[in-house]
């Protein structure tokens, strides 16, 4: 679970924005979305592979 505390004198906007960071460096998000809404395993192959290659590319240059 995901927790950030409020310290003395900080605005609630600034707690916020540092809680939506932390979910996303978890990828809570990304995983939440994930689960919302069904992809068949060869979807979700394709995608893997193609995010793959991608990161491949970009390790190269």
């Amino acid at each position: 679970m995901t927790k950030v505390r409020v310290k003395t004198d900080e605005p609630f906007e600034k707690a916020l924005r540092r809680f939506k960071k932390k979910c996303n460096k978890e990828g809570l998000m990304q995983r939440l979305k994930e689960l919302t809404y069904y992809e068949k395993p060869s979807d979700r192959r394709r995608r893997r592979l193609a995010k793959a290659i991608s990161r491949a590319v970009l390790e190269e240059t």
